[in-house]
């Protein structure tokens, strides 16, 4: 696990404010981009979506100097990931990790001009949160859609970003997905936190580590145990 709590050095505010500058302005010229390609050529998002993730890696890498390592196997076939969440870097690269993950995202992102309709071409998945079971049989025929596409799902179960040294239960509409979705269950830590979810980022590595698959028709309390033991902290 990644974890500094030195104060910001001068090197890492300068970095810092590179990484900002040429992340952000990249992506308003990307942006302006997609909206040519959703009117032309939807499936050019595919391509325009790596461009933005690789071009984050490579600015965390040579600007930030953050190493990124992967431990683990990924899985074969059909199975939903449930990946830690501590700041905005796992929810950009993970196309860098998987190959063209259908992450489930909050619907307020996916009403976003542009890149929500950018986010749907790609194939996010929205989550709205106060719909009910309506929302839940949305989610589920966009997932199963997916699947039948080969393409691997991704989901944050802790349903939102929480720091790096907290355990927090998870999302309750996790365990409804899991159940219904008849998936196995790959839980992936990463604690990007103290490194990336701050105004001035700090050098270091973060890894990304991929547990075992835990198979699908556990009981709500064995499967939110078990993947909460694999991606949090213990206290």
């Amino acid at each position: 696990m990644a974890k500094t709590d030195r104060p910001a050095s001068i090197g890492d505010v300068v970095r810092s404010l590179v990484f900002y500058v040429a992340f952000y302005t990249f992506t308003v010229g990307l942006l302006l981009a997609l909206a040519v390609v959703l009117a032309v050529a939807p499936r050019g998002v595919f391509a325009m979506v790596q461009a933005w993730t690789g071009t984050h890696r490579w600015l965390v890498r040579h600007v930030l100097r953050i190493h990124v390592e992967v431990e683990g196997t990924q899985a074969t076939g059909p199975v939903l990931y449930a990946i830690r969440h501590e700041s905005f870097f796992e929810a950009i690269d993970l196309p860098q990790v998987f190959h063209r993950p259908c992450i489930f995202a909050k619907m307020e992102l996916m009403r976003i001009p542009v890149w929500g309709r950018a986010g749907w071409a790609y194939g996010l998945i929205g989550v709205e949160r106060e719909a009910g079971a309506k929302t839940l049989r949305s989610m589920l025929t966009h997932a199963r859609a997916r699947l039948a596409d080969g393409r691997p799902l991704a989901i944050f179960p802790e349903g939102t970003r929480v720091p790096s040294d907290a355990r927090y239960p998870l999302q309750s509409g996790f365990a409804g997905l899991y159940k219904l979705l008849s998936l196995p269950v790959v839980p992936v830590a990463v604690h990007s936190g103290a490194l990336y979810h701050r105004r001035w980022k700090r050098r270091g590595t973060i890894r990304y580590v991929i547990g075992e698959p835990i198979p699908a028709g556990l009981p709500r309390e064995e499967i939110e145990a078990r993947v909460l033991d694999a991606i949090a902290p213990r206290n």
